[in-house]
């Protein structure tokens, strides 16, 4: 059953589209999952092993479901999307890094890329996994306010000389190509004055130096410009409209990253088999109180969300515009992943303080309870509250005193 099959059957036909998502993984996935095959790889190994699982998946048509087929994608809708992530979670395998490429940024590539033959020669590339993309937005100075960044634009002949630094971008050190938003225009309000581009990071004057996080994940780097020129024919929507470009992708990065609903963490589940493990005041840590309440409180807000998100697939798939429906779940999400891996820490007992060399964010409660990576990527928790203060409750704007008045009047 193809993806466009399943959709017009309705109900069943995803009934039927889940059971047959099973079958593949559970034919396919073996040989690229669990702890007995990735544990003790170098990062090199791990990716080459993500490249030949994301190649089986473009075989399959799960590389990129959404993504229509001309440029490698599956032609299918969010809805299917999901089913598809749902399973392929109970697996322990190396997506993360295609990701970013595949869930928000090819999305945007596709829809302003000018050159018709540049789509489909660099989409399937990144479908199979061949190529990776990063997404370049914060700065040194700009973070939370995406309309504050600085990193220069300016039009030179037929293309522009980008100059500046960007911070805390993702699998940058192994990317090809990067989605770059950068300051055209300093003399007008700073949400009008970005530009949006794609960059080949091996471009003569990219730089890309790692960041070491805490959690020890070798993901975020650096990247500076010095110099650097981009033809205009990779320019990404009109200039000026860099800062609804980003928002746009921003976007569909809050719906597609919370399909994990533990952004990259432990499962609910796992907590609920530590409690049963654990022992507390004689018995199963599951048989107090305390502990039941914190979990089913838990339970309780994943079913909630679940509804939440469903709903809003539907609506996006019945062609409206995203809500701030994916801001709720992200804020929720990432609070409830570090609040239980906290608890899970609780029930381990001083086991808790121990952090395997081994482990990683999705295998080990340490590892998952110290990395705020989910509270912060797609717009951090204040950002979030802010959007559904004035979105969803109707409050007034927070001052801002910057507004309407030209940036290099602000800088």
């Amino acid at each position: 059953m193809t993806a466009k099959n399943a959709e017009n059957a309705g109900v069943t036909g995803l009934e039927g589209y889940r059971e047959q998502v099973r079958a593949w993984l559970a034919r396919e996935a073996p040989p690229f999952s669990g702890s007995a095959v990735r544990r003790g790889l170098s990062f090199a190994e791990d990716l080459a092993l993500g490249r030949r699982w994301q190649a089986i998946k473009a075989q399959g048509g799960y590389a990129a479901i959404t993504l229509p087929t001309a440029y490698g994608g599956g032609g299918g809708s969010e809805l299917l999307k999901t089913i598809f992530t749902e399973e392929e979670l109970r697996y322990d395998l190396p997506t993360e890094y295609f990701t970013i490429s595949l869930s928000h940024i090819m999305a945007i590539f596709l829809r302003y890329c000018q050159d018709e033959e540049v789509k489909r020669r660099l989409g399937p590339l990144a479908c199979r996994g061949e190529q990776i993309w990063c997404q370049m937005f914060s700065e040194p100075t700009a973070g939370t306010d995406l309309a504050a960044l600085r990193l220069k634009a300016v039009r030179v002949g037929d293309g522009w000389r980008l100059d500046g630094q960007k911070l805390w971008t993702s699998w940058a050190h192994v990317a090809e190509w990067g989605f770059v938003v950068a300051r055209s225009d300093p003399t007008v309000a700073k949400h009008a004055g970005l530009t949006t581009f794609y960059v080949n990071m091996k471009e003569p004057g990219i730089k890309v130096r790692s960041i070491r996080r805490m959690v020890g994940h070798p993901d975020v780097n650096e990247v500076f410009f010095d110099n650097v020129h981009v033809p205009d024919a990779q320019r990404l929507n009109a200039v000026g409209k860099g800062f609804q470009t980003a928002v746009e992708m921003l976007m569909i990065e809050r719906y597609s990253g919370v399909e994990d609903e533990c952004l990259a963490g432990t499962t609910l589940e796992s907590v609920v088999e530590q409690a049963r493990r654990a022992r507390l005041n004689g018995g199963p840590a599951l048989d107090d109180g305390e502990v039941r309440a914190l979990l089913a409180e838990a339970f309780i807000e994943r079913q909630g969300l679940r509804s939440i998100h469903r709903r809003a697939l539907l609506a996006i798939a019945g062609g409206k515009e995203p809500g701030p429906e994916g801001a709720i779940r992200k804020l929720l999400l990432g609070r409830q992943r570090q609040r239980m891996g906290r608890l899970a820490l609780d029930l381990l007992g001083a086991e808790g303080v121990y952090m395997n060399p081994a482990g990683s964010t999705r295998t080990d409660f340490a590892w998952s309870w110290i990395d705020p990576a989910g509270r912060i990527a797609g717009g951090t928790d204040e950002i979030l509250l802010s959007t559904l203060a004035e979105r969803i409750l109707g409050l007034p704007q927070d001052y801002r005193p910057d507004k309407g008045i030209p940036f290099n009047q602000n800088a």
